[in-house]
């Protein structure tokens, strides 16, 4: 991938929230694009414990999604790890890892990707109106989507990406069906998969 700029005063940053469960190659290629077309320092992705639109889901254990990340961006020098919502436990909010960050890096623009499904519900988030003011959202749709206008006081903007469609759900739905997962997801995770016997 092009190498992001050094880091400055006016340091832009990437963050990519979500389950992971698994990491894929359509992660991967969004958070590419995000890279390119907002010109990012850096970027961040933040596995959460818990999602608070989906309370009955249980997800994979913390440390098996953190593997499988870790394996996914080996290599990758522009992208950072962050488990801190695993490490806070419970539901993970938005608007506290925004906080963390905001705080870390004073006067930083902090863009938060997010699917386009997402976009309407963002009114709904904790502490909605301070998110809004905090970040600005990057929404890249899958194929054949249609991306909502983001509701005021949100600011955001439609990446034009990579047309692929794949997501977590359909992994773990080839591997109950002991369908190959390669090239969907990195060899390593596909390993890790197999190896722990996850989503059978």
């Amino acid at each position: 991938m092009t190498r992001m700029k050094p880091t400055g005063p006016s340091m832009r940053i990437g963050l990519f929230g979500g389950s992971f469960d698994p990491v894929h190659l359509g992660h991967l290629l969004v958070a590419q694009a995000a890279c390119e077309e907002l010109d990012l320092n850096r970027m961040f992705f933040i596995p959460a414990a818990q999602s608070p639109f989906k309370p009955d889901q249980h997800p994979t254990s913390g440390e098996l999604r953190l593997q499988m990340l870790r394996l996914a961006l080996a290599g990758k020098a522009d992208y950072e790890l962050d488990a801190q919502e695993l490490q806070r436990g419970g539901v993970s909010y938005t608007i506290d890892t925004v906080r963390d960050y905001a705080r870390r890096f004073p006067g930083a623009e902090l863009f938060y990707l997010i699917g386009a499904d997402h976009v309407a519900k963002l009114p709904r988030w904790r502490e909605a109106a301070e998110l809004a003011q905090r970040v600005e959202f990057a929404v890249i749709p899958r194929p054949g989507e249609v991306v909502a206008a983001f509701p005021p006081p949100f600011r955001g903007r439609l990446l034009a990406g990579f047309p692929l469609r794949v997501s977590s759900s359909v992994i773990r739905g080839r591997a109950r069906a002991g369908l190959p997962l390669e090239p969907l997801v990195p060899a390593a995770v596909a390993e890790v998969i197999r190896n722990n016997g996850l989503y059978l």
